[in-house]
């Protein structure tokens, strides 16, 4: 009879993808190395705590390091799968930086046998992969390499990105579909065997470059779809109409879905991924470039309405409601709401107030603005102006009661009750 011998296997990258990654595979049985360039990292995943926020994630940490299932290190040691799923930032020009990707593939080279496979999971632009696949190439000359040699390759090397969202990640790291790409089809195959171990979703198998493509289309569809939310929202403004009413009477049409609008679009992903398409096809990308930049300008419109609306209400204090990119989450990663907050902040100083119940401090970007971190209650209390920024829960339960004769400039639509004439009425001051 045969026995499944579990892989060994070395995540390298241990943030809010790589720590989940390997927290749901070695809660399939597989033993699991993560590793990180952060000592502070390495050392509260390995007392089983964890340094980011997501559901159900401290608990699963927590069940695999105790069972010794997972570890983490800041060194690449043996293995016989390694999952790359390290940031992938864009420049000043919004170039695509795949530095810490080549980084980390240096670091697998030394560490490589016969049989291991390599597997990155970053979202990346279309010929990454293969740059990975030369880079081990050049460093490892002993291996023959998948792509390159006529005989059968002694690694594989394949490319799977994830597609999840933040809040449930854990979740639909199990049960999304997942495309597998690989430098050839036995690449491939092997990266299959190795997601079927944990994924209950639909596994995909493709070219590594088809994969690529196909992360970077899934979010630039999305950045397209906010992105006439977010016109819409700004021309409605300009005729002082509500947006939120227009967009769900329009929604009624059974072949309507108009998006929630907000002060932007935020996050690694949506916010990111489609340069990467722009940079590669400047000429054939126009209305993907567009769309980034409806967004992008969708954080200064909102800026410059809330900067009016205070100037028109001397001295009042201002509640900036939110930093995170989305809802219920503490990420702040290219955040429209935290620019906006900041940037208020910047002009305002003291008299701005940040109610973000995920924070336990201020960014680096509020220094030296006198702007103030304070719970609900307090803003309440204090702050005449409310500006909602972030969809959280606990900000949607705000009753109308404690919002009475309050300044509202409701970025996010989280207050249907909120008196409209009142609203469009600052709107129009703003204007």
């Amino acid at each position: 009879m045969l026995v499944d011998k579990k892989p060994d296997v070395c995540v390298v990258g241990l943030g809010y993808i790589g720590l989940p990654t390997a927290a749901v595979i070695a809660r399939s049985g597989c033993r699991v190395v993560g590793v990180d360039v952060n000592q502070s990292v390495v050392d509260t995943i390995n007392r089983g705590e964890i340094h980011i926020e997501e559901v159900d994630l401290d608990g699963l940490v927590q069940g695999v390091v105790s069972r010794q299932l997972l570890r983490a290190s800041t060194m690449v040691g043996p293995a016989d799968i390694f999952v790359i799923a390290v940031p992938t930032p864009f420049d000043d020009n919004h170039a695509p930086d795949i530095s810490y990707v080549l980084n980390a593939a240096a670091n697998v080279a030394p560490a490589l046998k016969m049989g291991d496979t390599i597997i990155l999971e970053s979202t990346s632009p279309v010929g990454t992969t293969e740059r990975v696949r030369d880079l081990i190439a050049q460093l490892r000359p002993d291996l023959t390499i998948p792509g390159i040699t006529s005989e059968t390759p002694d690694i594989s090397i394949a490319y799977c990105p994830e597609r999840v969202l933040p809040g449930r990640i854990l979740e639909e790291l199990t049960n999304n579909d997942r495309s597998i790409g690989g430098i050839t089809p036995r690449c491939a195959r092997k990266a299959l065997t190795f997601y079927k171990r944990f994924v209950r979703g639909e596994c995909v198998t493709t070219d590594a470059r088809s994969a690529e493509m196909t992360k970077l289309v899934e979010n630039a569809f999305r950045d397209v779809n906010i992105a006439f939310a977010n016109e819409l929202s700004m021309v409605a403004d300009h005729m002082g109409l509500d947006v939120w009413e227009v967009i769900r009477l329009a929604n009624r049409h059974p072949r309507v879905n108009i998006l929630q609008p907000g002060p932007g679009v935020g996050g690694h992903c949506i916010a990111v991924d489609p340069w990467f398409i722009v940079h590669g096809a400047p000429d054939q990308s126009p209305l993907i470039r567009t769309a980034r930049n409806v967004n992008d300008g969708k954080i200064d419109h909102v800026i410059t309405r809330a900067r009016n609306m205070i100037l028109e209400n001397p001295g009042i204090k201002i509640g900036c409601m939110g930093l995170a990119f989305k809802a219920n989450i503490d990420d702040f990663r290219e955040s429209p709401a935290l620019k906006a907050a900041a940037t208020l902040a910047e002009q305002f100083g003291d008299h701005i107030y940040v109610i973000e119940p995920y924070a336990a401090a201020l960014p680096p970007e509020f220094d030296g603005t006198g702007a103030k971190l304070v719970d609900i209650d307090c803003a309440l209390l204090e702050c005449g102006m409310l500006i909602t920024l972030v969809d959280h829960d606990s900000f949607k339960a705000i009753p109308l009661t404690e919002r009475a004769g309050k300044i509202v400039y409701d970025v996010r639509g989280i207050w249907p009750d909120q008196p409209k004439n009142a609203v469009q009425r600052q709107l129009r001051l703003a204007s």
